[in-house]
């Protein structure tokens, strides 16, 4: 059997495609690598979801190989498991969008032309995008009704064009805190706004409302209110959805791509012909499975004879950083504030979006607050040393933490800014390291340029301010180049030059006549905001352009 599309990966990038192809009346096959779950499957179990990686593939059978380049030029290799080190980030049907927190921040018409408005940066490719804020923008919309979107539209000096006055669904309750959170912004000058989410507030599109179990990230939702892939689309499609099946070489001719060959659970090998392939496995894994598909047409890897499949990967910098509020420094209205279990700050600054510093104009980014995640083991954790940084345990551990969770909170923030694409993180492949298919683990170079680490700085420093005239005590933040697993893209990105690009604007191959690439790959920069919703509606703007191509 041929099928219309064949589409490798269920996250955001191609459930949107599956979606849309196959309500249209077209014969759509996902190939998933992870299993199926449903709602009941994703149960607050602490231990069993943060401890044992219960939805990630066990290192010792599939792993990544991590080269850090350090200051001095020289790399330090990383096998991932030795050091407990990989950048899977959900193996399942819907990916990573099950485990996402749901911050849903638009990209701003900047983001889409970072070359032109700023100039170029020493050491990195920046490159404009082949389409604009204006061509993206009616896809962020459908998202906010398809996938549901809450919040509530406020105005301020970097607000970006919006085609619908509000989002579709009421902000969240959050938290009373929150206002203290806004009383600091004011008296800073800042803005604050409401953080939009990716979360149903109450019933709505044949899905439960959010119960407030403050476990949002790297958890799955339990009532479905997540606008996970799996929920918002997969569930509400006829695609046929092949599940643990690993995708392990395209075949193809000099034009087209032919099959796709997987292995299922038991390493049976399996063949998939169709029309159109769609690959949407992850930033890094397309990458992979693009390098290790090289025929005598393509001698470097599929769609690769330009040499830039892999290139230019990229992920979100910024850094963190938190606060802590105590029984002791509030009053006893304020304690009750702060205990409220479940309920959202829900609140970003992006005031800095855009600045400058030294006379030179800046692309800033967005902070996010939060409170820390609700997982019991991870705080616990926290409390296993004291004041002297000696360990302590029995009674004198078992009473500073009962008092730790029971009479303070800690406020926590993200920074999101640009990692600018260079030459020296990009996706390859390792030979003599294979996974349990046999097959080469993917190799992720890691480099962090200097630029981001200031603009992070910049950033992270604006949001320390807000917690000291909130009266938080500990503060702290960090700064970093490390990058975060779950915030990924690059390695295909889509150009009007097929030398410095591997995909068009419509995010097919150059070389291929029916290969589209719909992860988060096709970003040639990731803009100051968390992906997610980005991939969403460019998947959704191409699966408008596929329904044009079978028609």
């Amino acid at each position: 059997m041929t099928y219309d599309i064949c589409i490798i990966g269920s996250g955001a990038g191609g459930s949107p495609i599956a979606y849309e192809l196959s309500n249209a009346g077209f014969n759509v096959v996902v190939l998933e690598k992870g299993k199926d779950y449903k709602e009941e499957d994703f149960n607050k179990d602490e231990l069993a979801v943060c401890r044992r990686d219960m939805f990630t593939p066990p290192l010792k059978e599939e792993q990544h190989v991590i080269n850090q380049r350090n200051e001095d030029g020289t790399v330090t290799r990383f096998v991932g498991s030795e050091y407990s080190w990989n950048f899977w980030n959900g193996s399942m049907v819907g990916g990573s969008s099950n485990l996402m927190s749901g911050y849903f921040h638009r990209m701003k018409p900047n983001d889409f032309k970072l070359k032109s408005v700023y100039g170029n940066i020493n050491g990195a490719n920046v490159v404009d995008w082949p389409i604009s804020y204006e061509d993206l923008e009616p896809y962020y919309a459908k998202v906010e009704k398809v996938v549901g979107v809450s919040g509530r539209v406020t105005k301020h000096k970097f607000s970006e064009p919006r085609s619908t006055l509000n989002f579709p669904y009421l902000p969240l309750e959050v938290n009373s805190v929150t206002k203290w959170f806004d009383s600091a912004c004011t008296k800073l000058g800042y803005e604050s706004m409401p953080t939009p989410r990716a979360i149903l507030p109450h019933a709505a599109l044949d899905r439960d409302g959010c119960s407030y179990s403050n476990f949002c990230g790297s958890y799955g939702c339990a009532t479905g209110a997540k606008g996970s892939a799996r929920a918002a689309l997969l569930q509400k499609c006829s695609a046929k959805i092949i599940t643990e099946a690993f995708v392990y070489k395209l075949d193809s001719n000099d034009k087209k791509v032919t099959h796709a060959h997987y292995y299922d659970r038991d390493k049976t090998s399996h063949v998939i012909s169709a029309k159109i392939f769609v690959l949407a496995a992850q930033a890094i894994e397309s990458s992979r499975l693009l390098l290790n598909s090289k025929n005598k047409n393509f001698p470097n890897g599929l769609a690769n004879n330009s040499g830039q499949v892999g290139k230019n990967l990229i992920f979100s910098a910024g850094g963190a950083g938190e606060g802590r509020f105590t029984f002791e420094n509030l009053s006893e209205e304020q304690q009750k504030e702060l205990i409220q279990a479940g309920l959202f700050i829900n609140r970003s600054l992006q005031d800095w979006y855009d600045y400058e510093d030294d006379g030179k104009k800046y692309k800033g980014g967005t902070i996010d607050f939060l409170f820390e995640h609700a997982n019991i083991i991870s705080r616990a954790k926290r409390e296993f040393y004291n004041d002297e940084g000696k360990l302590i345990w029995g009674e004198e551990l078992q009473k500073k933490i009962y008092k730790t969770l029971t009479t303070s909170r800690v406020l926590t923030f993200e920074v999101f800014n640009d990692w600018l694409p260079t030459d020296y993180c990009f996706v390859s492949v390792d030979a003599e390291v294979k996974d349990k298919f046999n097959m080469p683990v993917g190799v992720i170079n890691l480099y962090g340029h200097p630029h981001d680490i200031k603009v992070g700085t910049h950033l992270a420093k604006k949001a320390v301010k807000v917690l000291q005239v909130m009266g938080a005590t500990e503060i702290s933040m960090s700064i970093s180049s490390s990058p975060p697993p779950n915030l990924v893209a690059g390695g295909c990105r889509f150009g009007e030059n097929s030398e410095m690009s591997v995909l068009d604007r419509n995010c097919k191959a150059h070389e291929l006549d029916n290969l589209y690439v719909t992860d988060a790959s096709f970003m040639p920069t990731g803009g100051s905001v968390p992906y997610t919703w980005t991939i969403y509606a460019n998947s959704f703007r191409v699966a408008e352009h596929l329904l044009s191509v079978l028609s």
